[in-house]
């Protein structure tokens, strides 16, 4: 899968709701829990839909958050992968 532009990712961000470009080249969201078991629930949720996609995102747990850092490493930066697990996540699990 090709790397995509900067012009192509901005495009991208502008049709996903709360991700964000961070300063290592990842996309990036921080969703908000009541607590932490809803947390862990929407993590592994996040990890059953990553595998099935084959692709990895970095999962930050922390008390009644989770982040996820979605960036494909084998292209050297941001794919159509990204995105496409990106939208996934928002459009098929709670939050």
């Amino acid at each position: 899968m090709s790397k995509l532009n900067d012009e192509q990712v901005q495009a991208r961000l502008a049709q996903l709701d709360g991700w964000q470009r961070n300063a290592a080249g990842e996309i990036t969201k921080t969703y908000t829990f009541a607590g932490f078991p809803q947390a862990l629930m929407f993590a592994t949720a996040v990890g059953v839909l990553a595998e099935a996609a084959q692709h990895h995102p970095d999962i930050i747990i922390r008390w009644n958050k989770v982040t996820l850092n979605l960036v494909t490493h084998d292209a050297g930066g941001l794919t159509e992968k990204d995105f496409a697990l990106a939208q996934q996540i928002d459009t098929a699990l709670p939050h």
